[in-house]
């Protein structure tokens, strides 16, 4: 690898080990074994390097998901049953990358005083909700339509909510029977869905 890819990898390991607002740009050259120097050279400043780092690393998470999914896709062609299946998988996944999540949610925290972080997860949006929408559908991808970003945006609401549960209280997150549950009751209660006169 080069300085710049040996950059992008310990800036991964460090927002995994140490998070965002702790990785300092020595940890970085620590981690990578490249010097100080070169993360101005290849990527301006530390923050457009973690900014960077965090994008790619979800993107890699985001291949774990497909992971989850196509296995669930296996289990059974019913799709409450694949719907289980991807929660109850999606367990692992929280499991082998924690420190992402943690990493993700203190950038949120900063997104507010740090424009270009902003910018970089607003950047991700519409990638990220398309990709969730084709992901939860066991889909390669699908189209870029109003009805597949709100399926996306529904799908991150639900992962993100998922994570925050998981990172305070493991032990209290639902099961995919729970999510079952939880959609068939909002639906009936919202919709009107399963309710007999």
């Amino acid at each position: 690898m080069g300085n710049r890819e040996d950059l992008m990898a310990g800036a991964k390991r460090c927002l995994y080990e140490k998070g965002y607002g702790r990785t300092t740009a020595r940890d970085i050259a620590n981690a990578s074994g490249v010097s100080l120097a070169a993360i101005g050279y290849h990527f301006g400043t530390k923050d457009a390097l973690l900014n960077a780092a965090m994008i790619e690393a979800i993107g890699e998470m985001g291949e774990a998901l497909a992971t989850v999914v196509a296995e669930a896709g296996q289990v059974s062609e019913s799709p409450e049953v694949r719907f289980a299946a991807i929660w109850n998988g999606l367990r692992d996944v929280f499991v082998e990358h924690r420190g992402l999540w943690a990493a993700q949610f203190e950038a949120l925290a900063q997104a507010g005083q740090a424009p270009e972080l902003a910018e970089a997860f607003a950047a991700a949006q519409k990638e990220g909700r398309l990709g969730l929408a084709a992901l939860f559908q066991g889909l390669p991808e699908v189209a870029d339509t109003d009805e597949e970003l709100v399926r996306g945006a529904f799908y991150q609401t639900l992962l993100a909510g998922y994570a925050a549960q998981w990172l305070a209280a493991p032990d209290l997150v639902p099961t995919g029977a729970d999510f079952v549950l939880g959609l068939r009751l909002v639906s009936e209660s919202v919709l009107g869905t399963g309710q007999t006169d």
